[in-house]
Parts: C-alpha cells; structure tokens; sequence
C-alpha cells in the first residue's frame, strides 16, 4: 500500500479517537517507556508536543525533569529540526504547523548529544520503519544517527503494520512503544 494511502488511513483512525481514549492509551505508552532500560540510562531525551490525536508525551516530560534528565523539544528550522532545552515547560508556544515548541531563547542541543529521541509516527512497522506526515523533518535531520539506538517512535497498537515499504532516506527507530508492547527491531 503507498505511503500516502496508509497516511491517510491512520490519520482518519487517529481521528477516531476520544480524548478520553488518546489520554487512557498515551499514559499506557508513556508508562512502558519510562519503565525501559533506554528511559532510565538517558540523561538527555527529546520529546514531540503531539497534534491530532498523537499519543501525548506529558508524563514523559514530568517524569525526567523531576529525575533531572534535560527535556527537549525541536523546533523547526531552516529545512531541519532544532533540538532547544525546555526552559520552562508552561512556556511553550506555538511554531511552525501549529506544533507548540521552545522559545529561541532556549538552549540548543546537537543530536548527537541526545540519548533518548521520541518521534511521532502516523505509522510504524515491526522492523523499525517509520511513516510521518511527509515533510522529512526527522529525516534529514536525524539521517546520520540512525542505528546509534537512540530513536524511540511512540504509537497506538493501530498504528503497527506487518510492512512499510522504506525509502533510502527514511530514519528507523530502535524502540517502537504502544500501550502493549515494546518492540526492538
């Protein structure tokens, strides 16, 4: 199936959700990750603010600043991601897309420097693959890391395909979490 029909798909089921079943699930997934070897070990994770019905990263946030681990958001730069510290986490703002992001004022952080990167996904596959909205954010920013066991993509069970059909340029993640299963591809 192309991407852009799976895109489709998953963003309608997405769509389908209730606030009350997006809340239930996202503290399912985030409740497995933070239980993880990869939550534990990390010093510095980057999270995603979610949109349209993107399991949320809330409890991921207060979790590590109350165990002192450095958060992180991106931000959209010049064709590529910016990873900024939180400062402040009620003081995020809304960016580019409507994605709510650090102020500029914030530390910058280098990839490279991140343990923990949580990506958002409309779809996931059990070898690692990856579908996101289609403009490559994470994808160009993130090419050079791939296989550094650093990338974590969050998903409602739905959300896992047997297959995706990858492209040369497309990031696979190390740890896929739903509100079932943690998968290490």
């Amino acid at each position: 199936m192309p991407k852009k029909t799976i895109r489709q798909l998953m963003l309608a089921k997405r769509r389908a959700l209730s606030p009350s079943q997006v809340e239930e699930l996202s503290q399912l997934v985030q409740r497995t990750l933070i239980s993880s070897a990869e939550f534990a070990g990390a010093k510095t994770l980057a999270l995603y603010a979610p949109i349209h019905n993107e399991v949320g990263t809330e409890e991921l946030m207060r979790q590590a600043l109350s165990a002192g681990k450095t958060v992180l958001y991106p931000a959209v730069g010049i064709g590529a991601l910016v990873f900024r510290q939180i400062c402040n986490p009620a003081a995020l703002h809304k960016g580019a897309f409507g994605i709510y992001e650090p102020g500029n004022s914030c530390a910058i952080y280098a990839p490279q420097d991140i343990d923990i990167i949580v990506i958002p996904g409309v779809a996931f596959d059990r070898k690692g693959r990856r579908i996101g909205y289609g403009k490559g954010y994470y994808d160009k920013t993130l090419h050079s890391l791939e296989g550094t066991g650093r990338f974590v993509g969050l998903c409602y069970d739905f959300q896992l395909l047997d297959e995706i059909v990858g492209e040369p340029h497309d990031v696979s993640m190390d740890l896929i979490v739903s509100e079932t299963r943690a998968i290490r591809p």
